[in-house]
């Protein structure tokens, strides 16, 4: 045997008494360094305590998701519990005197305002996405801004505004005598009054729902349709507009929910809503049970609007070409057609922020307001930002967890509690307190008892002394609006980068702060400007769950117009409005896809 061949079988014989190597071990058999199978290929130790720690990260977080709907659908079961309790004798009266009158007021103010939003924000819509024309490009930047005045402020300045010896009034008076002036006054506090003023403030969720699909359409169909001869109507109401009918079902789904919500309008401009029954019958006739019977007549209504916006997106999807498809010329206007459609989308401007802004400005400025800020405003401003920053933090952190476990574990579980946290937007504000009540009285007991059970001073209502109750409604109402945003983005995400990370060595945590939130920041910022907003403008749940002696922005707001004396709180309400343009600005540059 050749001195080649007798290094090569002592080389074998060696290498057998060692046993198999770990490169080469075979499967099924692990290495005496500690190895398994996995998957058909050999891992080390270090993998499977990785899958380990990341199989726990993923049961946290579909606990903790689970928890999350649990807690979006407890107002719901204690409002249904309350209102198995008797309420005969309030019964009566409100079949005989209310419910009649309410129920229709209701039904022609949500389908006052979601005709009138769909006109305004479909209209305003087409035409910054279709043509150019001078003022476009500031049109774009104004046209969202009425989101930035809440839908009660909008009532409260323009009742001051044309009431007698209003505002309206006094110039009318230069032109006529008073009693000819007073006829000339529309009558805002009526039912087309309301409509007329929530939808000003509304029609920007219409407006930004059908813009983002109008900017997006392709060049194709329409181009295909006028070679068969179709005019630009007929493009418009054939081509266009059904393509974007899911889009504008959610906007004036939207737009619909804001003002079942809404409160402080309705009540103020005399519109007998469900909602402001709710509230009577709770705070002024002392029936929690009737207000809970109530509350779920109320659910019953959204639960029909949100019926009738997956009605109207049933059978209905758009499709874009994924190699960057030729997007619609704007056709440019000029002369009289530029005048009207630069008019047709400044007047909504005008009417739903301009007016509103500059009323609130002229008041503090009258006032003196801003050169003598008292320490109330000061304390209510800290209030209404405190809470609202943790809710929007808690609603976020809320909402990537729901959103995580239905991605790391897929499954019905998972599933049922990303629906069920998105279904609190839909709830009132007023029926969501009316829910919590109980619950958190009862947690509030159970503190209570567990810190006397260990020799403590009892900290009695900790909950709903010191603001959580209204924290918890924020987080409730609002989880919807992140949690869909969060979805979103991540479906713009590969599930390759994760599984491209993990085999790299990288864990559940590291992947999402290296990989995944980089990817979100603009849905998180996006989520994180909406819920901020929306708690800062509330109103029904903050004024029913706000601990005693604690106002905000808007509960002091609101007690300045019940006394009759809303000018006084101008430079609180301008606050507000100040406060949310940054956001609601930002809101339009993070949806603007094509400019």
């Amino acid at each position: 045997m050749s001195e080649a061949n007798s290094r090569r079988v002592r080389g074998r014989d060696e290498a057998l008494r060692r046993g198999p190597s770990p490169a080469l071990a075979p499967l099924g058999h692990p290495s005496p360094q500690g190895e398994r199978e996995v998957s058909g290929a050999a891992l080390p130790t270090h993998s499977r305590a990785l899958r380990r720690l990341s199989s726990r990260i993923e049961r946290i977080a579909l606990a903790i998701a689970l928890l999350t709907a649990l807690i979006v659908a407890a107002p719901v079961i204690s409002l249904a519990v309350t209102a198995l309790q008797p309420a005969e004798d309030i019964w009566p009266h409100l079949l005989a005197y209310v419910l009649p009158q309410t129920l229709r007021d209701t039904a022609a103010l949500l389908l006052g305002v979601g005709m009138l939003t769909l006109l305004i924000g479909t209209c305003a819509a087409w035409l910054v996405s279709s043509h150019d024309f001078a003022g476009r490009t500031l049109l774009l930047w104004l046209l969202p801004l009425p989101l930035a005045v809440p839908t009660y402020l909008s009532a409260y300045v323009y009742v001051d505004l044309f009431e007698p010896l209003g505002l309206a009034h006094r110039l009318l008076t230069l032109a006529m005598p008073t009693t000819d002036a007073v006829r000339w006054l529309p009558q805002l506090r009526s039912l087309p009054g309301a409509v007329l003023l929530l939808s000003l403030v509304l029609y920007p969720y219409v407006y930004l729902s059908a813009r983002a699909v109008f900017q997006a359409q392709s060049a194709d169909l329409t181009e295909a349709a006028r070679t068969l001869g179709a005019s630009r109507f007929t493009i418009l109401r054939r081509v266009v507009l059904p393509m974007a009918r899911p889009a504008l079902a959610v906007g004036v789904a939207l737009a619909a929910l804001e003002t079942l919500n809404d409160i402080g309008a309705s009540e103020y401009l005399g519109v007998r809503t469900l909602t402001v029954s709710v509230f009577t019958t709770w705070l002024n006739r002392g029936s929690l049970a009737g207000a809970a019977q109530l509350s779920l007549v109320l659910l019953g209504f959204a639960a029909l609007l949100i019926a009738v916006e997956r009605l109207g997106r049933r059978r209905v999807s758009t499709e874009l070409s994924a190699e960057n498809p030729r997007l619609r010329a704007r056709r440019p206007l000029r002369g009289g057609k530029a005048i009207l459609a630069g008019a047709a989308c400044a007047v909504p401007v005008l009417l739903g922020f301009v007016i509103p802004a500059a009323y609130l400005l002229g008041e503090s400025l009258r006032r003196g307001l801003a050169g003598r800020i008292e320490d109330t405003l000061w304390r209510d401003a800290l209030h209404t930002v405190t809470l609202a920053s943790i809710a929007t933090l808690l609603a976020l952190g809320l909402a990537l967890i729901v959103i995580l476990a239905a991605r790391w574990r897929p499954g019905r579980s998972s599933a049922t509690a990303a629906s069920v946290v998105q279904l609190g937007y839909a709830l009132p504000g007023l029926v969501l307190a009316l829910g919590l009540l109980a619950p958190l009285l009862a947690l509030d007991g159970a503190i209570a008892t567990a810190a006397q059970s260990l020799g403590l001073a009892s900290p009695g209502l900790l909950l709903m002394s010191s603001g959580g109750a209204v924290v918890a409604a924020y987080v409730i109402r609002f989880l919807a609006v992140p949690t869909g945003l969060l979805k979103a983005g991540f479906d713009r995400i590969p599930r390759d980068y994760d599984d491209s990370a993990r085999a790299a060595g990288a864990s559940r945590l590291v992947t999402l702060a290296k990989i995944d939130l980089p990817l979100l920041k603009p849905a998180l910022v996006g989520a994180a400007i909406l819920v901020f907003v929306d708690c800062l403008k509330e109103l029904p749940a903050t004024l029913l769950l706000r601990p005693l002696n604690v106002d905000t922005l808007a509960t002091s707001i609101y007690q300045y117009a019940s006394r009759g004396s809303f000018e006084e709180g101008a430079l609180a309400a301008l606050i507000i409005v100040a406060a949310s343009i940054p956001p609601v600005i930002w809101l339009t540059r993070f949806s603007d896809q094509a400019e």
